[in-house]
């Protein structure tokens, strides 16, 4: 890139690792340089620049000053949320949301997101982050289906499938508490298991499951046939909460 003066950096911690951010500097226009070509270098769009100088034109000149509102890219990792990268960066789920083109709140392991610094967005963030606060209440009130379905889903190239889903729990009458792979639910009451149709989704598969998080699929039932699952839940008072629900399941691997 050319020539960028005038900069301010400021340093904050994300996840416990030091993370450099860039807030809206100032770049000098060269001969030969148009709009599109100092927005691809600096990962923004024309739109934002013409928004950010408040310029009535495209048209600019050598040696004009630009402020150039700087990105973060940030990479998704294994149990990350939209919500949880957004409180980390001090941002909006719906900013995080506008800068990248996400019709969903679903992210995937190893995506790339970009993360826009600066104080454009100050003025509306107070107000942004509470109306997302008040989402927040409401989607743990209603099984954290919204915030689970953000984590991580799964590798990019994993199949989905849409079934329908009960939940169901070892302390069941009748119930051994072993699955038909012979995980001791007993023992691991917390463990992440679902039961499957092995036609559907093979036994030892890791899946993630929206609403539920990953789990493998670890056992089967009988009335487990085609697009349904099972998941595992420590009680009786989750599995009733579970209900039965419509969700998407990835195959990890």
């Amino acid at each position: 890139m050319k020539k960028l003066v005038g900069s301010f950096v400021a340093g904050i911690m994300i996840a416990g690792t030091a993370a450099t951010t860039v807030s809206a500097g100032e770049y000098e226009v060269q001969k030969g340089d148009s709009l599109w070509m100092i927005a691809n270098e600096n990962d923004t769009s024309v739109d934002e620049l013409v928004e950010l100088n408040d310029l009535d034109t495209t048209t600019i000149h050598p040696n004009e000053l630009l402020l150039i509102n700087n990105k973060e890219k940030y990479t998704v990792e294994q149990g990350d949320t939209l919500n949880g990268i957004a409180n980390n960066h001090d941002v909006t789920v719906s900013d995080l949301k506008n800068w990248n083109d996400l019709s969903t709140d679903l992210i995937l392991i190893g995506q790339e997101l970009f993360i826009q610094n600066g104080d454009v967005n100050q003025d509306t963030a107070s107000e942004s982050n509470a109306n997302e606060s008040a989402e927040a209440v409401e989607e743990t009130n209603t099984s954290n289906d919204s915030a689970s379905s953000a984590d991580a889903a799964s590798d990019s190239e994993g199949e989905t499938f849409t079934v329908t889903a009960t939940a169901y729990t070892a302390k069941c009458d009748g119930c051994s508490g072993i699955t038909s792979t012979g995980v001791d639910l007993n023992k691991n009451p917390n463990a992440k298991v679902i039961a499957v149709d092995p036609d559907v989704i093979p036994l030892g598969s890791e899946v993630y499951v929206e609403g539920y998080g990953y789990a493998t699929a670890a056992d089967v039932g009988s009335a487990i046939q085609g697009n349904k699952i099972d998941i595992h839940v420590p009680t009786k008072d989750e599995a009733y909460n579970w209900g039965v629900r419509t969700v998407d399941v990835t195959i990890v691997e």
